[in-house]
């Protein structure tokens, strides 16, 4: 699939408490993102380079080096105010006087015939005179859409003030409505699930929400463009022959990580039983359980140097343990459990019984799926901090996939083990009544909060952009949440399976028994917020106002 360069255009004003952001709702036809709500912007046109000649601001090679392009950074710009324009009806352009564009100038009638690629942006400023200030609009952030939707963009973001003495108004066709809100605001509704946002906006969003004046943000964009985004194929090794990884793939952020020079040393593949160093004094030693559940294989993590505390021990596996001891040296003060599902806790008692370690975690809920042998020696709480020979970790509480879960920070390097509360290449399952989508959202919002800088799962290869991570999960989540309030508003009340068939009609049927599960997680959070209730054994919607 091809990734299309595209830009999009932040307009910020001054409000009473702080900044205010524009955001347009895009239509429910949309094959991309319907609903969501999001900043105006779409994909760069082939005639936009045409539109330099009527540019005022640094030359294209400047504008170029800031966004680490060789040329054509002025394009994602005029693409940015022309995608404004279409969509929003809001012009940042001067006339031949220098002023800034009014709401009656003679450039509006033409809004439509720009909309339709009847007229470009360079014709709309040859007829009328004007010229673009591109020294008004600063280089905010870069995002490529990860793999997966139906279209992919390489989209540059932009920020400017919003020009005064101009109205909004969204295109009625590819928008259907637009708010000015604050970033704070919109974040908290984004966070209630009553408004959907992906994560470039959330993002953003996040860095607008810092300031209190349009002035002072513009000053801190101008100083401070974002890093590149990761976009260079690295070399890795997997089956014992070369091959290269492109940004995206699994093994991609761990290969950058390890073998920072791209020498092509590191394997783009896990094997079980084969110690693997991905920071210092931790190693990675993967349980032989491959399966649909556990990907590769449980992820046992090694800690220390010369006395050693083990992380997730995995399944009761002689062999697993084995290992663990090998690499150890038997030399095994303390386990640490992130939860207690039968691919993770178990191997402690033979660790217990072979070396003494004291055992830290929580006791198992009631489940069929949980290890009710597991008995801790501690049972740490939120916050609290475990010292190991590799460094002290911060202990957090991350209830969701089981009620019982906690992810482990180690603080001096960033790295959080995050179990399977986060896991690579698949969402987590949240199985009612010990999951609990609430409480799960809850604690991603929370792991924001934390300075993670890579992320060691469960079950998969080392991770970076941590936050991207995070806010792609709970958009995901959220997006799912709309889709079943959506068919709670049109069916109600309606039984669980015929609900499951309109929310996730994008799930093969075969697997609805699976999703069934995840509709009713959504349903009890739908509830525990308010906007639903049970009577009978069918879900109604509960009217809001």
């Amino acid at each position: 699939m091809d990734i299309r360069p595209a830009a999009t255009l932040a307009l910020v004003r001054d409000a009473g408490d702080g900044i205010e952001i524009l955001l347009l709702q895009r239509t429910w036809e949309a094959v991309f993102l319907p609903g969501y709500y999001v900043f105006p912007g779409g994909a760069v046109d082939q005639q936009e380079s045409r539109g330099r000649k009527h540019v005022a601001g640094p030359e294209d090679t400047e504008i170029s080096h800031t966004m680490s392009l060789s040329d054509g950074g002025t394009d994602y710009m005029l693409a940015a105010v022309r995608e404004c324009f279409e969509e929003a009806g809001v012009l940042v352009a001067v006339d031949a006087d220098r002023r800034i564009v009014s709401g009656d100038h003679a450039a509006h009638e033409d809004r439509m015939a720009v909309f339709r690629g009847e007229l470009s942006l360079a014709e709309l400023c040859q007829r009328h005179k004007l010229t673009i200030p591109l020294d008004k609009l600063a280089y905010l952030s870069h995002w490529i859409t990860p793999p997966g939707p139906p279209r992919r963009f390489d989209t540059r973001f932009f920020v400017t003030s919003a020009p005064e003495n101009q109205c909004v108004s969204h295109d009625g066709e590819e928008t259907i409505s637009h708010v000015w809100v604050s970033p704070a605001q919109a974040l908290e509704e984004h966070r209630a699930g009553q408004r959907l946002m992906t994560l470039p906006t959330i993002r953003t969003l996040r860095v607008l929400r810092d300031f209190d004046t349009v002035e002072t943000l513009m000053r801190y964009a101008w100083a401070n463009p974002p890093e590149p985004f990761p976009s260079e194929p690295w070399p890795a090794i997997r089956r014992g022959n070369p091959v290269i990884l492109e940004p995206g793939a699994p093994a991609y952020d761990e290969a950058a990580k390890l073998d920072p020079e791209g020498a092509g040393t590191t394997k783009s593949e896990i094997t079980p039983g084969e110690p693997v160093e991905i920071a210092a004094g931790v190693i990675r030693l993967t349980a032989p359980n491959p399966g649909v559940m556990t990907g590769p294989g449980t992820n046992t993590y090694i800690l220390g140097h010369k006395r050693f505390t083990v992380l997730d021990p995995g399944p009761d596996h002689a062999g697993h343990i084995e290992r663990i001891l090998e690499v150890t040296g038997g030399q095994i003060d303390s386990v640490v459990v992130t939860h207690t599902h039968l691919d993770h806790s178990p191997g402690t008692r033979a660790l217990k019984e072979k070396t003494g370690c004291r055992v830290y975690g929580r006791p198992a809920p009631e489940g069929a799926s949980q290890d009710q042998k597991f008995a801790p020696d501690e049972q740490p709480e939120h916050g609290d901090l475990i010292k190991t020979d590799a460094g002290t970790l911060k202990v957090l509480h991350t209830p969701g996939h089981a009620s019982n879960h906690l992810c482990f920070l180690l603080r001096d390097q960033k790295l959080l083990f995050s179990g399977d509360h986060i896991m690579q290449g698949s969402t987590v399952v949240i199985n009612p009544p010990d999951g609990d989508m609430k409480a799960y959202l809850e604690a991603l919002y929370d792991l924001l909060a934390e300075p993670v800088r890579y992320i060691a799962p469960a079950h998969g290869f080392l991770m970076g952009h941590p936050e991207a991570i995070i806010d792609y999960l709970i958009t995901h989540r959220l997006a799912r949440e709309h889709k079943v309030a959506r068919a709670l508003d049109k069916l109600s009340p309606v039984g669980l399976k015929d609900l499951t068939s309109q929310a996730y009609g994008d799930v093969p049927t075969a697997i609805h028994g699976v999703a069934a599960r995840s509709a009713l997680a959504h349903l009890l959070k739908l509830e525990a917020d308010g906007r639903a209730l049970q009577e009978d054994g069918l879900w109604r919607a509960t009217p809001t106002t």
